[in-house]
């Protein structure tokens, strides 16, 4: 595993469940306001990357009609969010365990600042981080690693000494290309296969047993090879 001391975790999806209401905003913005007709894998398949870029795709690179899709998906992501997120189970009891053991810990997500601190605070959980770093916090976002190498800045630890865990692929990119080591969420809204396909050093199946893993060492967990 290597002396890893500062863990940086992706926001939604990692350690907030908000797979439900960021489908819906997408539905509701992409196909009835612009009628482009996309599958929900369709529609899901960019979330982990800055929402403009996803918009971007939809629109064909039209940025008018992409920051008018970003506007509109905020608007409605605003209005539904406070009722729709939660943490996932075990988040809160598995960051205890962390920050006993000593880690210091912080967020890296392509979510705007502000609505990820909201998501956090709102699931009990914004406390243990010393830090969130949103999309509108750092011009380079995933799955480049100018975000994350910034969150290993503001810990003040090496990024080989620390762990990107997420849930997307580009998570996983992001992580690798910072020179961290790269934890795969299996709970998040990416299937396994998609996640094993960009080679993350380690898989895990929950807060739970990531939290045995920087704890306790060895532990039951499937390796990436």
């Amino acid at each position: 595993m290597g002396d890893v001391k500062g863990l940086l975790f992706d926001a939604d999806g990692t350690l907030i469940d908000t797979q439900d209401i960021i489908l819906m905003s997408m539905r509701h913005t992409v196909n009835d306001l612009y009628g482009f007709d996309r599958t929900d894998e369709e529609l899901m398949d960019g979330v982990g990357t800055p929402l403009l870029d996803q918009m971007l795709h939809f629109a064909g690179g039209d940025a008018q009609t992409a920051e008018a899709m970003v506007a509109d998906y905020r608007a409605h992501n605003d209005a539904i969010h406070d009722a729709g997120v939660e943490a996932f189970p075990g988040t809160k009891e598995a960051l205890e365990r962390l920050a006993r053991a000593g880690y210091s810990m912080g967020v890296v997500t392509s979510k705007r600042h502000r609505m990820a601190e909201r998501g956090l605070e709102l699931c009990g959980i914004l406390s243990f981080f010393d830090f969130v770093v949103g999309s509108d916090d750092w011009p380079e976002h995933k799955p480049a690693p100018g975000s994350i190498l910034h969150g290993c800045d503001l810990l003040g630890i090496p990024a080989q000494e620390c762990a990107y865990i997420g849930d997307s692929p580009y998570d996983i990119m992001a992580g690798r290309a910072a020179g961290c080591a790269t934890y795969a969420a299996l709970w998040g809204m990416f299937p396994a296969k998609t996640l094993t396909a960009e080679q993350p050093d380690h898989l895990c199946a929950s807060m739970g047993e990531l939290a045995t893993l920087f704890s306790v060492w060895p532990c039951k967990l499937a390796f990436v090879t």
